[in-house]
C-alpha cells in the first residue's frame, strides 16, 4: 500500500489523497448541518490499485467522526467503503441506510 496524507480542502469541499506532495484522488463533499454529503470519489488512474481510495475513505469517515458529522453516501464508493467496513455505518442516518444496504 502505498504511503500517502489525507488532507481536508474545505475551499474545494473535497479530501485530497497527496502521494509526494502531488494530488492523487480526492472525495468531494458537501456540508450540511450536522452531515457530511459525500457525492464522488476518484483517484487519478496513474495511482490506481494501490489502496488509496480505501485510504482516503478511511481518513474521511474518521473526520466526519471526529467532527460528530452523519455521514449521508451518495457517493457510490463511499457506500461500497462503509458496506464492507460495518465499524462505520453508525455514521449513515436511518434514512440512508439502504445506500449501504
Amino acid at each position: 500500500m502505498t504511503q500517502a496524507t489525507v488532507v481536508d480542502n474545505p475551499e474545494t469541499h473535497r479530501y485530497e489523497i497527496l502521494v509526494e506532495g502531488d494530488v492523487a484522488g480526492f472525495a468531494q463533499y458537501r456540508l450540511r448541518p450536522g452531515k457530511i454529503v459525500f457525492l464522488h470519489t476518484e483517484i487519478d488512474s496513474a495511482f490506481e490499485g494501490q489502496g488509496l481510495g480505501s485510504q482516503l475513505a478511511r481518513a474521511a469517515l474518521n473526520g466526519a467522526r471526529d467532527r460528530a458529522l452523519s455521514v449521508v453516501p451518495l457517493c457510490p464508493f463511499i457506500a461500497s467503503y462503509i458496506k464492507r467496513h460495518p465499524e462505520y455505518a453508525d455514521l449513515v442516518p436511518d434514512n440512508y441506510q439502504d445506500e449501504i444496504a
